[in-house]
């Protein structure tokens, strides 16, 4: 036990030495955790809290591009700024490019005499199937686009909800004329407002409902997501150091001088497990507590512990012993320390992108899904995601821990063999 504590103190003495490595394992971590979550609750806060600006050039002048208007601002998604009757399409454009909005609408000039024409045509329609007379068929109508110009910047997806968003206010401009018209036409007056606001705005909620693990689930943010993801992505970065210091022992003789004393070099081997072991843990404790303490006073969401936080002090242990068990290996294997940083480094990124750390497992190719599997990162992931998104417990989250053990397992196997294979136990 004596020969174990002083290999530790050896340990934590040349560690300490290691300014480059402590700020691979601290500082780059605190740093990746508090700039990806700032950056990332950003973007969820223009999407789902912020109004994405919004420039509207309205050539019509009728009532309904006016209610159209009043409808996109009701959604909450947009900031809208009217453009005067003087600017054109030019202008729109020049003041995007100025980056004065995100977005442009054009109405055309004959948005509400087209929409109502049209409202004509279905009431008339549906006059006629109700066995009533109805007006003549009306003339056919061509409804003009509207011209919805976006800046590059804005992804896919958010097109695609921002369009929707339009879709609905439209439709609900159409639906509200159609009433109006067919009210007007069944009993010779107008459609009463509290009538009309009945029948277009009592709909059915919806009640969003996660699926939990132990029934009870923390709201997810931008924090719950960086804040696992990180600390799994610093307690692999030991690699650098752990694999360095076993290489320049290889290197310096150590173990040969090892060979001479009344000791055995696993000790020293359970020594370095022990040190980074403690290592990781205490990378988890310092990025925990940003996310539970900084995060606030920096405006981002605080981080939401799971409740049992014996499971996940079990679990950090895991995480973290997969790290050290993944850094011994390369460290047995390698002649330099330039190959095992440089492999080391490598690797872990490329682990980290299958694992999902950096992209969402579920938004992978197909190509890449089976590869998922062989990542110790992803797993710790989904054990990290199972206690602070779903509330989960340890019997919950087991099957993401058995794929760790095993291939703790055979990491350290495989390590044990390669120092026998070379004599140095």
């Amino acid at each position: 036990m004596y020969k174990l504590w002083a290999t530790i103190l050896k340990d934590l003495r040349i560690l300490l030495r290691d300014k480059v490595g402590l700020a691979l394992m601290f500082l780059m971590p605190v740093l990746l955790v508090v700039v990806v979550t700032s950056i990332q609750n950003s973007t969820f806060e223009l999407v789902n809290k912020n109004r994405l600006p919004i420039l509207i050039c309205n050539r019509d002048t009728g009532k309904l591009s006016k209610q159209f208007i009043e409808s996109v601002d009701k959604i909450g998604m947009f900031k809208l700024q009217e453009l005067d009757k003087s600017e054109t399409e030019q202008h729109l454009k020049g003041r995007m490019r100025n980056k004065n909005a995100l977005l442009g609408i054009i109405i055309p000039a004959d948005f509400s005499t087209n929409i109502s024409v049209k409202a004509k045509n279905v009431t008339s329609k549906a006059l006629k199937s109700f066995g009533l007379q109805g007006d003549s068929a009306g003339r056919k109508v061509n409804l003009n686009s509207l011209d919805l110009y976006y800046q590059p910047v804005l992804q896919e997806s958010y097109r695609v909800s921002i369009e929707g968003a339009l879709r609905s206010a439209l439709q609900i401009t159409e639906s509200r004329e159609t009433l109006r018209q067919l009210y007007f036409a069944i009993n010779e007056k107008p459609l009463p407002p509290a009538l009309e606001n009945e029948l277009l705005h009592n709909q059915s909620t919806i009640k969003e409902i996660p699926v939990a693990l132990g029934g009870v689930t923390n709201v997810p943010n931008a924090s719950q997501h960086n804040v696992p993801a990180w600390t799994i992505f610093a307690m692999f970065f030991i690699i650098i150091s752990l694999a360095g210091s076993i290489i320049r022992e290889k290197r310096s003789g150590s173990f040969i001088r090892l060979k001479t004393l009344p000791t055995n070099y696993l000790i020293a081997l359970i020594s370095k497990e022990i040190t980074y072991l403690v290592v990781t843990f205490l990378q988890a404790v310092v990025i925990f507590s940003i996310g539970l303490w900084l995060f606030p006073a920096l405006n981002l969401p605080q981080l939401n512990m799971p409740p049992n936080v014996g499971t996940l002090f079990f679990v950090t242990l895991i995480c973290g012993l997969s790290a050290v068990s993944y850094a011994i290996c390369l460290g047995v294997f390698a002649q330099t320390e330039e190959q095992a940083n440089g492999f080391g480094a490598i690797s872990i990124v490329i682990l980290a992108a299958i694992g999902g750390l950096m992209v969402p497992s579920f938004a992978m190719p197909g190509s890449f899904k089976p590869l998922i599997s062989i990542s110790p990162l992803h797993w710790c992931l989904e054990a990290y995601y199972g206690l602070f998104l779903e509330g989960g417990k340890l019997k919950d989250i087991i099957t993401d821990l058995i794929p760790l053990f095993v291939m703790i397992i055979v990491m350290q196997v495989i390590s044990y063999i390669g120092l026998k294979r070379k004599n140095l136990i």
